[in-house]
């Protein structure tokens, strides 16, 4: 089929309609078919189409002035190969369930198209999100680096459940050591609560997050230090996230979870649901308006998956918490 370009666009006379009719290809005019660049060029790649007076060399180079094209054409062909119908969308592009087209199915996912060194505003992914959810669709992420290589992401807003009571902790006392404190009162901490750090069968060492945690709920009196002023003012002197990642930690610590660091993961917290001997996530603690680096997120991910975790970033907001869980998928 011959075409001709209009600017930006492919257009085909009224034989194009075939294409669509029988691939899902452009949108249907009166007078034919007008295809997008990346569409356009994929069929010329393809030989399907003859674009007049052009080759793909050239429609490739005049294509590519345009921020991100190049990005977007990789994720149509991979999902064209993949054998998916893809076309553009509100975000970059929605795609088809697999052997479903226009007219005879329904949309599945939203993608949208970032390089590895993209930043992720989680703020407006989080309403990219919400609005995927609102379409019944579900929104990916797709990242291409460098050498155009394409990693796909699963992106949702996760609700935690509440994993049993919170806490029943009676009141204790300790003694301040730095930012922690240390309390002889073990027996107010049975293992399934696991609080703190056993320093030797009769003392306990509590972090800066459990002391938080405890004087903010009236359970916890430090020696010179009765209702904890001394000791709130200087934790956030060594900690310039302690806001957000208490506000993390209270939030998982009420519905029952038990959040412990996560330093050697490279994260704030490992969280264990009810009993159970392995942690099941790893949250990040993140103000709601932060932006991230893609490749950041990138390691992430392969990390959690590595351990078998779910990788979640905790958006701490003044009205509550939003976790948005990241996970790699294969389309």
């Amino acid at each position: 089929m011959k075409a001709r370009r209009d600017g930006t666009t492919v257009v085909l006379g009224k034989d194009g309609h075939a294409l669509y009719d029988q691939s899902g290809y452009g949108r249907k005019t009166e007078g034919g078919l007008t295809l997008s660049p990346e569409e356009a060029l994929y069929l010329v790649l393809k030989k399907k189409i003859t674009v007049i007076d052009e080759t793909f060399e050239s429609l490739i180079t005049e294509f590519s002035s345009r921020s991100g094209f190049m990005r977007r054409f990789l994720v149509y062909r991979d999902m064209r190969e993949r054998g998916y119908v893809i076309l553009p969308g509100p975000q970059d592009f929605r795609v088809f369930r697999r052997g479903e087209r226009p007219g005879t199915g329904r949309t599945n996912y939203l993608i949208r198209v970032l390089s590895e060194r993209d930043l992720i505003t989680f703020r407006d992914l989080s309403d990219e999100v919400a609005s995927a959810v609102h379409m019944r669709k579900q929104f990916v992420l797709a990242a291409v680096d460098d050498e155009g290589e394409l990693t796909y992401y699963d992106v949702k807003a996760d609700v935690l459940k509440e994993s049993g009571a919170a806490p029943d902790i009676p009141p204790v006392t300790a003694i301040r050591a730095g930012n922690s404190v240390i309390t002889q009162d073990v027996a107010a901490f049975p293992d399934p609560l696991w609080f703190g750090t056993k320093l030797d069968k009769t003392r306990l060492m509590l972090s800066p997050m459990e002391t938080l945690y405890l004087l903010e709920r009236g359970l916890l009196t430090i020696d010179g230090d009765a209702n904890g002023a001394a000791i709130r003012e200087d934790i956030p002197k060594e900690d310039a996230e302690w806001k957000e990642k208490y506000q993390v930690y209270a939030y998982l610590r009420n519905l029952g979870h038990v959040p412990r660091t996560a330093y050697k993961f490279g994260h704030h917290f490992r969280v264990y649901s009810g009993e159970k001997k392995h942690s099941e996530l790893l949250a990040h603690a993140i103000p709601a308006d932060a932006s991230m680096p893609m490749s950041v997120i990138s390691r992430s991910v392969r990390l959690s998956h590595s351990v078998r975790k779910k990788m979640l970033f905790a958006c701490a907001e003044q009205n509550g918490i939003e976790f948005i869980e990241f996970a790699r998928i294969k389309l």
